[in-house]
């Protein structure tokens, strides 16, 4: 009887359950040496330890992170994904929209690209902080 195999879409799957969990262990380990991280617009991080350098910057402030995928396709190496992130800080709750690009070899990810729409992504920022506050002065 042989080992079972893990897919591609599984390697990205578990991905994200440990970056929701803010694992950076267990994000790294997932990840190639050579991996190449990118929030399209900015630059892209190159390297497993850039790209944890990267994630621990915007990591800190938070106090928790969701992930809520709504479709994830795979074709050989390549694995979409189209989901809700969410970064909480505190009251602050931000979900935006993004889809993800990930490429994975030997059971580990070699590239890892997401889109999202700053808009989007401001819009999200202005009205979670002010549910935040107003959840502050009710005393929630």
């Amino acid at each position: 009887m042989s080992a079972p195999t893990t897919t591609e879409a599984e390697v990205v799957e578990t991905f994200l359950a440990a970056l929701a969990r803010l694992d950076v262990q267990a994000v790294g380990d997932l990840l190639a040496a050579d991996v190449v991280y990118q929030n399209v617009s900015l630059p892209p991080a190159r390297g497993r330890a850039a790209t944890l350098r990267v994630l621990g910057s915007m990591a800190r402030p938070l106090t928790g992170f969701e992930i809520h995928t709504h479709r994830l396709a795979a074709n050989g190496s390549v694995v979409l994904t189209e989901r809700t992130d969410v970064a909480i800080a505190g009251r602050v709750r931000i979900a935006f929209w993004v889809c993800g690009t990930f490429e994975v070899r030997d059971g580990r990810i070699t590239l890892w690209r997401d889109y999202f729409d700053w808009a989007d992504v401001t819009r999200a920022a202005v009205s979670g902080v002010a549910r935040g506050a107003w959840a502050a002065l009710r005393g929630r």
